[in-house]
């Protein structure tokens, strides 16, 4: 027997690898690429007895914000008295963090354990947040049948060699998680998105609703405390505010979760002894520009800000640098661990800056720039956001992989 989420469970007996192995079993299929397309996962659901159907969920999509969305979902689900699971990619320091039961990740024991298994089932959850990897419609998570609550959230560029090369493209491929009778929550998007969201969904069966034509929700989240900081955040609860509705929670409970929600690594700073530094996983356009909206709210003048800057290939990375120009002129590159990396001397060749070979070097270096009352930033990938927040806080960390 084996213990799992508080109950014994029977089943047959099996070696059990040791965590280090399964995940080296687990990256060994990295080389295949990414495979968008369903059928793979719904036979490894009908082996295991479907454990996609042994809970309700909650299917957040969009380019940005879907992890803030479901974090605070998460947050609010928790907060109305709820068992809940909370799967998201990738991870900033271990591979666990992508599975989290009542708010915390699986531990190295379970995880070890279960990682071939049905752990959301086994461990009795009522209500699982599932993140989006890649898209919609053909991402591994679009096996669940039809969740109680379903998002939207922004639409911007990111994946185009997947997803499509414009943003009705990408749109489309987001609203392929519509199913049958599901009304889909929607972030703030254009009218031609919209109609774009529109023609799917309506095809499939289900409706959308804009968070922002809400009055309920526009007026709750106005005077809402928010534990995720940046402007767009507001946006993100808007939508948050509406799926937690969905789940029956009451707006104690909203209010409560929204207010305690942590996403680390987006714009998440560190106090630490020689001063502060910045994560944000902003990885593509849209979300370097939050980014610079949010530098620009802050005390530091241009001049007490040093942005460690560094970019996956297959991103948008020239837009993305051409966005932060403005926001300082101490930049340190630094090539990503786990993909392609954009080289650091083809950034420091787009917009002057400092080559570093790796990002304690690139900290340690802006650091020293801007002085102990200045502000370090780090952004471009969250591989290196990982990275940096691993290695700042002294945590131990899996590779990076795009599982």
């Amino acid at each position: 027997m084996k213990r799992v989420g508080g109950r014994e469970s029977c089943g047959t007996s099996r070696r059990v690898l040791p965590l280090s192995e399964a995940l080296e079993s687990l990256y060994a299929r990295v080389p295949l690429g990414m495979r968008l397309g369903l059928d793979a996962m719904r036979e490894a659901c009908a082996r295991t007895g479907h454990p996609e159907r042994a809970f309700e969920a909650v299917h957040v999509a969009g380019t940005n914000g879907k992890g803030s969305v479901s974090a605070m979902v998460e947050s609010i689900a928790r907060a109305s008295g709820k068992k809940t699971g909370l799967f998201t990619s990738p991870h900033l320091s271990r591979f666990a963090e992508r599975i989290r039961i009542d708010g915390e990740p699986v531990d190295d024991d379970t995880l070890r354990g279960l990682l071939g298994d049905a752990l959301v089932r086994e461990a009795r959850v009522e209500l699982a947040v599932i993140e989006v990897g890649l898209g919609g419609r053909l991402d591994a998570t679009n096996v669940i049948p039809t969740p109680r609550a379903a998002a939207i959230t922004r639409i911007a560029f990111d994946h185009t060699d997947r997803l499509g090369p414009t943003l009705l493209d990408i749109a489309r491929e987001k609203a392929g998680i519509a199913k049958p009778g599901l009304e889909i929550v929607l972030g703030p998007v254009s009218g031609d998105v919209r109609a774009a969201i529109d023609s799917v969904a309506h095809e499939a069966g289900a409706t959308t609703t804009l968070a922002d034509d809400d009055e309920e929700a526009v007026r709750f989240v106005a005077s809402a405390r928010l534990g995720l900081p940046g402007a767009h955040q507001q946006d993100n609860a808007r939508v948050a505010f509406l799926l937690g509705k969905r789940i029956s929670a009451d707006t104690s409970a909203i209010a409560k979760g929204l207010a305690v929600a942590r996403w680390p690594g987006r714009l998440e700073t560190l106090t630490l002894k020689d001063g502060p530094v910045l994560l944000d996983a902003a990885h593509n356009p849209d979300g370097i520009a939050s980014l610079v909206a949010h530098l620009r709210g802050l005390a530091f003048p241009p001049d007490r800000v040093a942005i460690v800057f560094g970019v996956l290939a297959d991103k948008e990375w020239a837009a993305m640098q051409d966005i932060l120009a403005d926001a300082t002129s101490r930049r340190f590159y630094v090539a990503p661990k786990g993909r392609a990396a954009v080289s650091p001397e083809a950034l420091r060749t787009r917009s002057p800056g400092e080559v570093a070979s790796g990002v304690g070097e690139a900290i340690e270096r802006a650091r020293h720039a801007v002085g102990a009352d200045g502000l370090v930033v780090v952004a471009g990938s969250i591989m290196l956001v990982g990275e940096a927040r691993s290695l700042l806080l002294d945590l131990p960390r899996d590779p990076p992989v795009a599982l």
